[in-house]
């Protein structure tokens, strides 16, 4: 159930991201359900390799260096789902940084309470 929900929260953030960001285009509803699961596997799996590897230009830059990360691997997510398309560098920043946000926002609203 909570890998579902996980989906959703994603998948809602997604929408918001290709809505408000110009250069971030998904086509229909299970581009963009597909989309939220590759982005799940490309951050769980990839992003940390990234992360490992760009560490000492992350400390250099005070952590700033981690955006271009996150536009790397949200990329890398749009590159392998047809039906999600980015305009360019910019839009894959801004489209990553969008839905870490809205993702953050609504898990905390909808997940579960301990």
């Amino acid at each position: 159930m909570g890998f579902l929900l996980h989906l959703v929260i994603v998948a809602a953030a997604l929408w918001v991201a290709a809505y408000l960001v110009p250069g971030v285009r998904v086509s229909s509803v299970p581009a963009l359900f597909i989309a939220a699961f590759v982005l799940g596997l490309v951050n769980a799996l990839v992003r940390p390799l990234l992360t490992i590897l760009t560490l000492p230009i992350t400390i250099i830059t005070l952590g700033l260096f981690y955006l271009v990360v996150n536009g790397l691997a949200f990329g890398l997510a749009a590159s392998l789902v047809p039906g999600f398309d980015l305009d360019g560098f910019g839009s894959a920043v801004l489209g990553a940084l969008l839905v870490s946000l809205v993702s953050w926002v609504l898990g905390a609203i909808f997940s579960p309470k301990r």
